[in-house]
């Protein structure tokens, strides 16, 4: 079979006439990313990825994908211009809208020295929690904090009082609360927000709120007139015996 001569970014290749530009390449250790391309079929180009910059008869250079293009006598490409990476970034970000958590999309791109901006984490930046954890429940958890230029939700370190508050009103289920063992954690990303002890509900026993919690409602309305004895129940039994209260306890205690 025929040899031809062409370079890739400068550098003299002698392949098979008729072998894709993809092939040559690797057969002299010149590496180019690609998902869809396997040997044993027939290149289609779906992935985008091994798209190269190729110098065109009239010396006008455009991007062709390697895996397609054969290679000819004195062809010229280019596998790292900055035509190339703009394509090869549009690529793989492509790629990733249909496959936003593919590690192995974002592996193979940093391989290649492709940035992808942060890896999501289904936080959409609306700040509804850090305003209502701050205007409604008081506690003032949560901020907004910069690293490396981007912007994250991020704790503030022990003023989270396990309320929940911030996990129902995420809009995307970016923060996720977790109820094990008599312990409350918050969690947003793999970053901890909160771990809080849990009180039992005095009538069915069930855990239902933080002690922390529990504990900002009443100097919340320490200042309220209050002749009530006081008791622990969950939502769902207050509102069940709210009308038996106290004669409920005192059957549990044998009175």
């Amino acid at each position: 079979m025929k040899t031809v001569r062409f370079k890739i970014d400068g550098r003299e290749i002698e392949a098979q006439e008729g072998i894709s530009v993809l092939a040559a390449a690797r057969s002299n250790g010149i590496r180019i990313p690609t998902l869809c391309y396997h040997s044993a079929l027939k290149p289609i180009g779906a992935c985008k990825l091994c798209g190269i910059e190729v110098k065109g008869r009239a010396g006008k250079w455009r991007i062709l994908l390697s895996c397609i293009l054969r290679v000819r006598e004195g062809l010229e490409v280019r596998t790292q211009s900055k035509s190339v990476i703009k394509a090869r970034t549009t690529a793989f970000r492509n790629l990733l809208s249909m496959a936003p958590q593919s590690k192995f999309i974002r592996n193979l791109a940093e391989e290649y020295n492709i940035d992808l901006g942060p890896t999501p984490d289904g936080c959409i930046r609306c700040r509804l929690c850090i305003r209502v954890c701050k205007e409604i429940v008081g506690a003032g958890a949560l901020k907004m904090e910069k690293r490396n230029g981007i912007s994250y939700v991020t704790p503030e370190e022990g003023l989270c009082i396990g309320c929940g508050t911030c996990v129902n009103l995420c809009p995307t289920d970016a923060i996720q609360m977790t109820d094990r063992e008599g312990n409350r954690i918050i969690s947003i990303r793999d970053e901890t927000i909160g771990v809080h002890a849990l009180e039992r509900c005095e009538a069915c026993g069930s855990y239902f709120a933080s002690r922390k919690f529990i504990k900002h409602v009443s100097e919340l309305t320490s200042t309220h007139t209050d002749l009530k004895e006081h008791h622990l129940f969950c939502p769902t039994c207050a509102k069940l015996f709210s009308n038996r209260v106290k004669s409920f306890s005192r059957i549990r205690r044998g009175e």
